[in-house]
């Protein structure tokens, strides 16, 4: 991917080796300039980007100005274009991005245009991970029936996917059963340095999940974007971004240990949430990043959406190169990258301090100072050092309803419920885990997190200890390459025999796939209004994602994990009470089980080896059967089925012209929803299992589907209808008009209280226009484009939120949604807005970025706003309605 012709760079071009005349680099040295040494090195990949794909139209000679003069231009919002290597997505965001390109081939075609130029021309990868649930667990065929399920329940988005990997080129799809996505990148999809078309560059991506920051630890700039705004990259569309500052977050000491790469990065979520950086980039450096292995730096880089940053970035060094060639990478190409790099200025030695670039802002962590924590019990920001758990619980029990308050009256604090479990008597209080999942992409790729796990349970069963049979137990590693050095190590039987069985190779539990609880279980929570906890090692804990029946829910490490399961209740004090009383009678403590970090470095040592890797990813897209033996049509053009309740035609581009409209302001909108603070992408467009009395349901039963054939709200992201009445339908949404958790609002004109869905529609039906209020951080959490979709189907033209998490304020401009932001200052209490007003807002015809507007109310009062359109080009496409529009109408030209 360069530009040869118009490129005013060309004169730096030279081959890597002079042997090779025909393999090239834009050599960024012969730019001559001072300034480059000094920039961040996640800047020097996007300026790069800058130089190579230069052309005086999409990326400019002055963009590349900009970039080489990032120091001076911080206290300005300076506009760049960044054109990445390559984009990656996972089903949930990957069948919508399908179903829109399909749709978009039909419009191009029904405009006149040719539908073959909708196709990917960077590579992309899809890796299906996001549609296994955790149905069946604790027996050793739980893996192969919950993947016959995860078959049975997706075939037909299954075949949609083989479809498109056919129809559409530079689409490539990994196959269910493979793993996590990105663990999957980063074992093998990564190339850290591209050989193609002749040219050596910088790996870098975008991709349709917010972890994909994951792969900065690596080394390879990447991060989250809305699934809109990947498919325009795939279309060839550079990325059009603020230059963002760079904090350079310096890490020295040593990590004591007992120390897990979880409990680091718990400590640096929560410090960089306190010292803000949503919009910015982190780059690590400092000596103690040498300390770290790729998985410790991947783990941190992982929940870089968590801390809100846009990038966590660690430069490539020799530790990198060392991953590369344990996870089984050439060494042809081991040579090549480490040449290209250090010939570019990119190779990185943490232990020389001459090579500290500039930056924004430095923050430091002294390793030594970080202690065994959790975060929760609904943020993954608020961490809680382990031994403060117990007391931080019992606090949250009685607090005020909110993120650390449960509201629980004092004279119910001491609950206990008595239920029946397979014929033996259980009980349940506040505090008492019901599931335990070790999970996620978070965790799941660092084997000395993994080992950890297992060696703690060897000493476990070792000492007679076991996990109570109701508590939902499970184990997702992020590849086959997990199963295989727990398997070789010795480990995996002892997990098995604590009820750690493997149940899949998928998110699972992270991300809503916890699948049902055992009946006695429910009813004994429901019974008691028990406050039950789940732990998981994964990065989200919102409220209502993990699990209905969870009202508190707490990252912590794989041991952690383990550790809680067999104490079976959060309300424990490990270092005074006993995790567990043996058959012996004899009081086991967690300190007699925990392994040492050298005890399990050893282990890593021998067991993590290449062979695995290479024995693993040389078969990952022909090893299941299944997917192999699937028919999928080869036409170029989609054949919609009406009968379909999985994948529909979108109504995004019915009755697209060529013709733009102009911009008209909004006119007596009346507000959908009042929200306050952190309503997050969960909140609007919820991916777990669709609620039995909620609009979908109704919808999906009027089309002859059963309950048990509902599946997940992620599994149906590929058909808008299912989707517009699951967006704000999670049980947990706090609407302001209602003044409780529900997802229903009033309907303000009968004073009824609807189903959000049911009040949407009947606006709609009335021709009015609608609003969102919401408070700070409106959209964070995963990235999800139906949480920009959804709101479009249902008529909201605008919302109204004091600040926006990043991805989201895209994806609401890439479907036409208006995102108004409050002035500095103000806010819906210091306006005295009540949300029942009218709203009009004033959209003059000549609009600049970040330009303000007025807004004014039935009551009479005024008052402005700012138009969130960061950018020239995001004002592009709000003037045609959207993202895809543009992109329909700019493939039809002749």
């Amino acid at each position: 991917m360069s530009n040869t012709e118009n490129n005013p760079f060309q004169h730096i071009v030279e081959p890597l080796d002079p042997t090779d005349p025909e393999q090239q680099f834009y050599n960024l040295s012969k730019l001559g300039d001072t300034r480059y040494d000094r920039l961040p090195f996640s800047i020097r990949v996007l300026l790069e980007s800058a130089v190579r794909n230069c052309d005086e139209f999409l990326v400019k000679r002055s963009d590349v100005e900009s970039i080489l003069n990032w120091k001076q231009t911080q206290t300005q919002t300076v506009e760049v274009p960044f054109r990445p290597a390559r984009v990656i997505l996972q089903d949930f965001t990957g069948v919508p991005a399908v179903v829109d390109f399909a749709a978009m081939r039909d419009a191009v075609m029904k405009l006149g245009g040719d539908p073959e130029k909708i196709n990917p021309v960077c590579p992309a990868d899809l890796v299906i991970d996001h549609s296994i649930q955790v149905d069946f667990n604790r027996k050793s065929d739980s893996l192969q029936k919950n993947q016959d399920l995860e078959f049975d329940r997706n075939k037909e988005r299954f075949q949609f996917l083989k479809w498109g990997s056919k129809a559409f080129r530079n689409m490539r799809i990994i196959p269910p059963g493979s793993g996590i996505v990105h663990q999957v990148n980063l074992e093998y999809l990564a190339r850290v340095v591209f050989n193609q078309d002749g040219y050596f560059y910088p790996d870098s991506l975008v991709g349709t999940d917010s972890h994909t920051t994951m792969i900065d630890g690596l080394g390879v700039l990447g991060w989250g974007v809305g699934g809109i705004e990947a498919e325009a990259v795939m279309l060839g569309q550079p990325i059009s971004m603020v230059l963002p500052e760079v904090v350079g977050y310096k890490l020295h000491g040593n990590p004591d240990k007992l120390i897990t790469s979880t409990d680091i990065v718990l400590t640096v979520t929560k410090h960089l949430r306190q010292v803000g950086v949503v919009g910015k980039f982190v780059e690590f450096f400092g000596t103690g990043v040498a300390q770290l292995s790729i998985a410790d730096r991947a783990t941190i880089a992982n929940m870089c959406p968590e801390y809100g940053a846009t990038a966590a970035f660690f430069p490539v060094d020799d530790v990198s190169i060392q991953y590369l060639e344990q996870t089984g990478r050439e060494a042809e190409k081991l040579a090549y990258i480490t040449k290209y790099l250090k010939a570019v200025g990119m190779f990185r030695d943490y232990n020389n301090i001459s090579q500290d670039p500039d930056f924004t802002q430095v923050v430091e962590l002294d390793l030594s100072t970080v202690v065994p924590c959790c975060s929760g019990p609904k943020r993954p920001q608020d961490r809680i050092a382990v031994s403060d758990m117990k007391k931080d619980f019992e606090t949250c029990l009685g607090a005020k309803q909110g993120f650390k308050g449960f509201q629980v009256p004092p004279e119910r604090h001491s609950t206990v419920v008595p239920f029946q479990f397979n014929g033996k008597e259980y009980t349940l209080s506040h505090g008492s885990v019901v599931i335990a999942a070790i999970t996620s992409c978070t965790n799941t790729s660092n084997p000395s997190v993994m080992l950890g796990a297992g060696l703690l349970a060897k000493k476990a069963i070792e000492l007679g200890v076991s996990v109570k049979p109701y508590i939902k137990t499970s184990l997702s590693p992020g590849s086959g390459v997990v199963t295989y050095y727990l398997k070789e190590s010795g480990v995996m039987d002892y997990l098995s025999k604590l009820g750690f069985e493997v149940v899949g190779y998928g998110c699972m539990t992270c991300i809503g796939n916890s699948g049902p609880l055992p009946e006695p279980v429910v009813e004994a929570i429901t019974k008691g209004d028990v406050v039950a906890a789940g732990v998981l090692s994964g990065n989200r804990n919102f409220e209502g994602r993990v699990h209905p029946n969870t009202r508190a829910n707490y990252l912590a490490s794989p041991p952690l994990v383990i550790a809680y399961a067999i104490a079976g209740t959060m309300m424990i004090d490990f270092e005074n009470e006993p995790i567990a009383i043996n058959s012996e009678g004899k009081e086991i403590f967690l300190r007699d089980i925990w392994p040492t970090r050298e005890e399990i470095q050893a282990v890593e040592r021998k067991f993590v080896i290449p062979t695995m890797f290479k024995e693993v990813y040389e078969k990952i897209e022909k090893v299941n059967e299944r997917w192999n033996a699937l028919v999928a049509p080869s036409d170029k053009l989609y054949t919609w089925d009406p009968k379909s309740t999985y994948i529909k035609s979108p109504p995004f581009f019915d009755g697209l012209t060529m013709k733009l409209q102009p911009p008209k302001s909004i006119t007596d909108a009346y507000v959908l929803l009042n929200f306050g603070d952190s309503v997050t992408t969960d909140h609007i467009s919820p991916a777990g299992n669709i609620a039995r009395n909620s609009p979908a349901a109704r919808y999906l039963t009027n089309r002859g589907l059963n309950p048990r054939d509902y599946n997940s709200y992620g599994s149906r992201r590929g058909n808008d209808a299912v989707m517009a009445r699951g967006t704000f339908a999670n049980i947990r949404l706090f609407n302001k008009f209602l003044n409780k958790q529900a997802p229903q609002t009033i309907h303000l004109p009968s004073g009824e209280t609807l189903d959000v869905f049911d009040a949407a529609e009947r606006y709609q039906q009335s021709g009015v226009p609608l609003l969102v209020l919401a408070g700070k951080e409106y959209g964070s959490g995963s990235s999800r484009d139906w949480a920009a979709k959804g709101p479009f189907l249902l008529g909201i033209k605008a919302v109204l939120a004091e600040s926006y998490e990043r991805i989201h304020r895209s994806n609401l401009v890439g479907m036409g949604v208006i995102p108004l932001e409050y002035l500095s200052g103000d806010t819906a209490g210091s306006l005295g807005l009540t949300g029942t007003e009218r709203y009009t807002i004033i959209i003059p015809k000549q609009l600049t970025p970040r330009m303000t507007v007025d807004v004014k109310l039935d009551t009479g009062k005024t008052f402005q706003v700012r138009m969130r359109f960061d950018t020239d080009v995001e004002l592009a496409y709000f003037h045609h309605g959207g993202i895809l529009n543009y992109m329909i109408r700019k493939m039809s030209e002749n």
